[in-house]
C-alpha cells in the first residue's frame, strides 16, 4: 500500500509539473461514515461461497458485513490533456485503493467531430449510470448493485463511436472490443464484443440499449489446461466440464435505461439481463463467489428519483438484483433453502440470492449551481436481509440496514 501511495504521488507531482503542457488536474474526495442498525453486521457470517453473492461491503458500498466506522471511499485523481483538436488522452487512479489502483488510461482519437475511437483501459460501456454518471455527481453515496456489478469495472480494449443529429435530437452509436480481464493483459483470441445505442431529446430524456457478448474466463483459454478444471467445489462430471469448454464460460449482457431531467425533476430507471459467467466464475478457483450453473442468468433493474430545492435535494431509490434468475443448479437439492433432498436447512434460512435494497437519500449542497463541488450526503439504507446465516438458537436469514453520512470535495 506504502509503494503504490508513494508511486500515486510521484505521477501527481509530475503531472502537476507539467501544466505547461495543458494537462488538467481534478480530484475528487469522498469520506464517509457508516452505522449499520442491526448487531448481525458483527455478530453473524455470509455463508461460503457459493452461496455468497452480493457486492456489499468493502470500497463498493456501505459495509453490512461490519458494524460501522470511518472510512475514505474516494481520493480519486484524474488527469487530462488535449494534444489538438483530434487527439486527448485521460488518466484517473485513487491512491487510497489497493493495486492496481489505476482505473482509467486512455487516448482519444477525433478525426471528425461526429467519430471518435478510444482505446485504452476504461468502462466497457455497460450500464447508464456506471459509465455516463460520474462518482461526483451521484445522487446516493453510491452506485445501484447493477451498476456496481456488471458496469463500473474497467477493461482494456478500444470502441468507435458515431454521433447523429443535434441536442434537440441525438443519436450516438458505439461497438468495441476487450480482453475480458479486469485491468489485465491477456494473449487470448477470443474477446468480449460490445455495443450501445444512446439517445437524447434535449437535455431532458436520455435512452438507450447495450450488450455484451463474451467467452472464455482471460485467465483458462483454449489449451488443454481448461480440461482438468471443475466448478468450484461442485465436483461436477466429465461431460459438465466438456459442457463449460464447449461454451467458453459464455458471458452476456443486454439492458436499457431511460433517464429524465427537467428543472428541480430527475429520474431514471434500468434494467440488465444476462449469464453471469466470468463474473462468478466457474472453473478453476472461484472468487468470494461462485455461481450454481453453467447458464446462471441475472437479472437487475433500478428506479430511483429527486427533488432538488436551493441547497436541498431529496432522492429514494428502488434496487434489485436477482443472481439465479432461472433458479438453476447442478446438486440434487436447492442448495439455497435445503441440506440435502427433501431435507430444509435446519436454521431455516432461505439464502436464494435475489437482494434488493431501498434507500431514503438526503444532500445538502453547499454550491447549489455545483453540486458536486462540494456536499454532504445523508443515506439510510433498507436492504432485504438474506446475505448473512443465523447463529445458534437464531433462525432465518439475516442482515442490517445502514445510516451512512458521506462528505464530499470536488477540486
Amino acid at each position: 500500500m506504502k509503494k503504490c501511495l508513494t508511486t500515486s504521488l510521484t505521477a501527481l507531482a509530475l503531472a502537476t509539473a507539467a501544466q505547461a503542457q495543458d494537462v488538467k488536474v481534478d480530484a475528487l474526495l469522498i469520506g464517509w461514515f457508516v452505522q449499520n442498525t442491526d448487531n448481525s453486521a458483527r455478530n453473524n457470517v455470509a455463508p461460503a461461497a457459493p452461496l455468497n453473492y452480493y457486492g456489499l461491503g468493502g470500497t463498493g458500498t456501505p459495509n453490512p458485513y461490519q458494524n460501522g466506522g470511518f472510512s475514505i471511499r474516494r481520493s480519486e485523481i484524474y488527469l487530462a490533456t488535449k494534444v489538438n483538436d483530434m487527439v486527448s488522452a485521460n488518466v484517473m487512479f485513487d491512491p487510497n485503493q489497493a493495486a492496481p489502483n489505476l482505473y482509467d488510461a486512455f487516448i482519444t482519437i477525433k478525426p471528425v467531430p461526429e467519430f471518435e475511437i478510444k482505446v485504452g483501459q476504461f468502462k466497457p460501456l455497460q450500464t447508464f449510470e456506471a459509465t455516463s454518471i460520474a462518482a461526483a455527481d451521484l445522487i446516493f453515496v453510491d452506485r445501484a448493485q447493477l451498476s456496481r456489478r456488471i458496469g463500473d469495472g474497467r477493461d482494456r480494449g478500444i470502441t468507435a463511436a458515431y454521433t447523429f443529429g443535434d441536442k434537440a435530437f441525438g443519436v450516438k452509436a458505439s461497438v468495441g472490443a476487450f480482453n475480458g480481464g479486469d485491468r489485465a493483459n491477456e494473449s487470448n483470441g477470443t474477446k468480449d464484443w460490445v455495443a450501445r445505442v444512446d439517445f437524447n431529446i434535449d437535455t431532458t430524456h436520455k435512452f438507450g440499449v447495450y450488450t455484451l457478448q463474451g467467452s472464455t474466463d482471460f485467465a483458462y483459454n483454449d489449451k488443454t489446461a481448461l480440461a482438468a478444471k471443475t466448478f468450484s467445489g461442485r465436483g461436477v462430471t466429465a461431460g459438465e466440464v466438456a459442457e463449460v469448454i464447449d461454451n467458453k464460460d459464455k458471458t452476456t449482457n443486454l439492458g436499457a435505461y431511460y433517464y429524465f431531467n427537467s428543472g428541480p425533476w430527475h429520474a431514471d430507471v434500468e434494467v440488465a439481463k444476462g449469464l453471469l459467467g466470468r463474473r462468478f466464475a466457474s472453473v478453476g478457483t472461484a472468487g468470494a463467489a461462485a455461481r450454481q450453473h453453467l447458464d446462471q442468468e441475472y437479472l437487475g433493474y433500478f428506479l430511483s428519483g429527486s427533488y432538488t430545492t436551493g441547497h436541498h435535494i431529496f432522492a429514494a431509490r428502488w434496487d434489485f438484483m436477482n443472481y439465479n434468475q432461472g433458479d438453476k443448479w447442478y446438486t440434487a437439492y436447492n442448495p439455497y433453502t435445503q441440506s440435502a433432498v427433501g431435507v430444509a436447512r435446519a436454521d431455516g434460512a432461505d439464502l436464494t440470492p435475489k437482494f434488493h435494497e431501498f434507500t431514503l437519500g438526503y444532500t445538502y449542497a453547499f454550491k447549489p449551481e455545483s453540486v458536486r463541488a462540494a456536499n454532504v450526503k445523508v443515506n439510510y439504507i433498507n436492504r432485504s436481509h438474506n446475505y448473512l446465516l443465523p447463529n445458534a438458537g437464531e433462525t432465518g436469514e439475516k442482515g442490517t440496514d445502514s445510516v451512512v453520512v458521506a462528505f464530499q470535495v470536488w477540486f
